[in-house]
């Protein structure tokens, strides 16, 4: 907690060892820069430490362990969301917060697996969660569902972080555009799937909506369709309450 919720009026110190002009921010950032680049799961002490000029072992005087060092990575980046002052209510705030998420997760793809893990808060993600819960409290909605909100967001958001996700990777694995995959793997789908036996996939495929950019889901992979339809239910949900 300390090493998540320095200051520079209370900075974390190394207890021990040299002093080589490293901070715990440097580090944290460098390791960002690492986890971009190559994934989290290649993270390490020592790929930290070689772009900095130091050995691993003199990471620890500022850093516990890889897990303390992740954490931190993770509330750093939190740090780039926008701030929802002055939204035009709830819908727009919930829209900001949403994008931005997405935009975290599109810059820093290692980011959304870790949504599941057990990671102590830090004051960026603690000033995320108080400004979305606080857009909520205007609503009426209980405490519960307003929780239940912020993580239905959270939820969606991390879906199609995924899946934008896994198509980068596939076009990296296979060193094909989508469009090129379609093109050479169209013809053998159409030839072996048969309208009798598919005639509902059949009849989307033939559109020819497959074919567009996002397959058939835009540009943005139909992320702010899907995002629209969830904010559509909060706000069915927030009238009903209203109502009730």
């Amino acid at each position: 907690m300390a090493l998540l919720w320095r200051s520079e009026r209370d900075p974390v110190r190394p207890a021990r060892g040299p002093r080589q002009g490293l901070t715990v921010d440097r580090i944290v950032r460098t390791a960002i820069t690492v986890a971009d680049s190559e994934g989290l799961a290649a993270l390490s002490m020592r790929k930290v430490a070689e772009p900095l000029g130091v050995t691993a072992m003199s990471l620890y005087t500022y850093v516990p362990g890889r897990a303390e060092l992740v954490n931190c990575m993770l509330d750093e980046v939190l740090g780039e969301a926008p701030s929802l002052e002055g939204a035009d209510g709830w819908r727009q705030a919930l829209e900001h917060y949403a994008r931005g998420r997405m935009d975290i997760a599109r810059r820093h793809p290692w980011v959304p697996p870790l949504a599941s893990s057990r990671m102590l808060m830090g004051p960026h993600e603690t000033a995320l969660w108080d400004g979305v819960l606080g857009a909520l409290s205007e609503v009426g909605l209980p405490e519960r569902e307003m929780l239940a909100v912020v993580h239905l967001l959270n939820g969606y958001v991390r879906g199609a972080a995924q899946q934008s996700a896994d198509a980068e990777h596939d076009a990296r694995r296979s060193g094909l555009s989508y469009d090129e995959w379609y093109e050479q793997t169209g013809p053998l789908l159409e030839k072996t799937i048969s309208a009798d036996r598919f005639p509902a996939l059949t009849g989307v495929w033939r559109s020819g909506v497959f074919e567009e950019p996002g397959e058939g889901l835009g540009p943005d992979g139909g992320f702010e369709f899907g995002l629209q339809r969830v904010l559509d239910g909060i706000e069915q949900r927030i009238e009903g309450h209203r109502a009730g």
